[in-house]
């Protein structure tokens, strides 16, 4: 298993990257964004790490480049800018997940154990997952919904996988905050709201009928109105 390590901090890369390969990761390096970019259309990367403030090509734009590649690889994003708007547009550019610094080692472990782990303990299966037009396939990890494919980032087919697999149960914040960010959920925090979001625009926006719909006070919930 490896990991693209996109960081122009020399501190920063050994420290991430000792602490990655004493829980026997292999990792390889870029100091800057055109490099990162070279380096993950080329290669298999189980995660990305990847700073904003690269000299080069800043993170932001080497996201985008990879999204529009149709790299789905699960990116994190590190940075010092730290407030909703920061962690809105880059969430927005096509990352998983964000991570503000200073930060500790095991915090960003627990990141790279949510956004690696495949399944979240679930049987695999070949079956498709379906609900109304919608269908997902967990093995070729496609969505489609009215014979259109959607396109959808690592975290944002994890969320859709797990409600589907939960059809017709109100899914708490709790609940997604343990079981797809391995996190304990924040009540300070948006990113549930903001990943909910993103993926009701994909799924819902020009489509009909409305899946995935809130239930104010208890969570979301996936299911055809009747």
């Amino acid at each position: 298993m490896r990991i693209l390590i996109i960081e122009d901090e020399v501190k920063t890369i050994q420290s991430i990257k000792q602490g990655l390969e004493e829980h026997q990761w292999e990792v390889d390096i870029a100091y800057d964004g055109t490099m990162g970019f070279q380096l993950a259309t080329r290669s298999a990367y189980a995660l990305i790490i990847c700073d904003i403030i690269l000299p080069g090509m800043n993170g932001l734009e080497l996201v985008r480049k990879l999204r529009e590649a149709n790299i789905s690889v699960p990116i994190l994003m590190l940075t010092a800018l730290g407030t909703t708007d920061d962690k809105i547009v880059g969430l927005d550019a096509g990352a998983d997940d964000y991570l503000v610094k200073p930060f500790e080692f095991r915090e960003l472990m627990a990141r790279v154990r949510a956004l690696t782990r495949r399944n979240h303990g679930l049987a695999p299966t070949a079956n498709l997952l379906k609900i109304a037009d919608l269908e997902l396939n967990p093995d070729t990890k496609q969505v489609i919904r009215a014979g259109k494919e959607i396109a959808l980032t690592a975290k944002e087919f994890q969320l859709l996988e797990y409600f589907l697999r939960h059809q017709g149960r109100v899914i708490s914040k709790v609940e997604l905050a343990e079981k797809l960010w391995d996190l304990t959920f924040d009540t300070g925090t948006n990113i549930i709201e903001v990943y909910i979001n993103f993926l009701r625009k994909k799924i819902d926006k020009d489509f009909d009928p409305k899946l995935l719909h809130t239930q104010i006070g208890m969570g979301y919930v996936v299911k055809v109105l009747s």
